[in-house]
């Protein structure tokens, strides 16, 4: 029987969980995995609003999943989340990590009290005072994290880790041989919107964006006064198209919606023209799409010698058809994709369903990876 925690991610969707095998090998086995989905409302923006509803959407996890482990490795990932650069001198990590109210205070202006506090080491350098640590100092509220702990707990299972999901992520998707260089992975979700960038591997920087793909559903919803079924289902069959004319000027991006030409889409009558849905589908998506544009500048004008050289896309909301390409020409910068299971062999012959749902599943398998490791 497998003694590996099982990574668990709490969406604003559903809970999903993956275990893979407790056997160190080259390519580990992913022996179990399941999805359970979440009603509307139950998790928002990364906080769970219905502790309940969740507890009982995780037992019926494990109980369709058919998981071995009850120890859990949990992600965290929303605006409440801080993540900052911080160099520190050359010492153990547990005295790093006792030392962060102090840096908390001092640096970060960060509230000590209610706070998780955490430090990321990346990088090892001689300074003008000797040996210096440069890391990622993380900050979160505790109030947050101890509902989701206690509603974890409350469905019968054990928490053991807790990690940011960005982190989680870049395990699976960036810490591969043949991805070099600096990378910014983003990950576009319900409702939040994560940038990692990465330099051969190591997480240098870290922004959570307060913006999803759900903020499109909810714009279609109230601007054409439809139910939410209805809001997902057109935002499913409507492309964000930018204009050629120009690719960014005076700070404002350039950009039209129009209907998808897929022949999917084609045949659906959801794709008739209508003027007021595809204004606000390009109103909603510029505003994503201006985050992701300046938090790119930022990085690269602070690391000028380390610039983003492509971006790797994952996450429900980066499925919006046109998105990649919008985000490809606003930034220049190719946009690649890539398998989160090209590494990872299977417990059966074929993958299930489950397994090809990819950007679904990233989070939990990352988090599950850590437990092997």
């Amino acid at each position: 029987m497998s003694t590996n925690a099982v990574g668990l991610d709490i969406g604003s969707t559903g809970v999903r969980a993956i275990e893979l095998s407790s056997l160190r090998k080259t390519m580990p086995v992913v022996l179990r995995s399941h999805e359970v989905a979440l009603p509307a409302g139950a998790v928002l923006r990364g906080e769970i609003l219905d502790g309940d509803v969740v507890s009982k959407a995780l037992k019926k996890l494990w109980a369709q999943g058919g998981f071995k482990s009850k120890k859990v490795v949990l992600g965290v990932g929303n605006e409440s989340v801080q993540v900052r650069e911080l160099a520190v001198p050359k010492m153990p990590l547990k005295n790093i990590r006792e030392s962060l109210a102090f840096h908390a205070l001092d640096t970060a202006h960060t509230p000590v009290i209610g706070t998780l506090l955490d430090f990321y080491p990346v990088s090892e350098v001689v300074g003008e005072r000797g040996p210096v640590i440069n890391g990622l100092f993380v900050s979160a509220e505790k109030e947050g994290i101890a509902e989701i702990v206690k509603v974890v707990e409350r469905a019968g299972l054990l928490p053991i880790e807790i990690e940011l999901t960005p982190f989680a992520l870049n395990r699976v998707l960036i810490r591969r041989p043949e991805i070099m260089g600096t990378v910014a992975l983003i990950d576009i979700g319900g409702s939040t919107t994560s940038v990692t960038i990465s330099t051969n591997g190591e997480p240098v920087f870290v922004r959570m964006i307060s913006a999803g793909g759900n903020d499109v559903t909810q714009a279609l919803q109230e601007g054409l006064n439809i139910g939410p079924e209805d809001a997902e289902s057109r935002k499913r069959t409507l492309e964000f198209h930018r204009t050629e004319r120009r690719q960014w000027e005076d700070d404002e991006l350039v950009a039209e919606a129009t209907k998808c030409e897929c022949p999917k889409c084609i045949s659906s009558e959801e794709t008739d023209f209508n003027p007021q849905q595809n204004e606000i589908l390009k109103t909603t998506t510029e505003e994503l799409l201006s985050g992701l544009l300046s938090t790119v500048h930022y990085f690269n004008n602070s690391r000028a010698e380390t610039p983003v050289s492509q971006i790797i896309l994952t996450g429900g909301g980066s499925k919006l058809a046109g998105l990649s390409g919008g985000l490809s020409q606003i930034t220049n910068l190719r946009i690649n994709d890539v398998d989160p299971f090209s590494t990872f062999t299977f417990s059966h012959k074929k993958r299930s369903e489950v397994f090809r749902m990819d950007d679904a599943m990233t989070v939990a398998l990352g988090l599950a990876l850590r437990s092997t490791q």
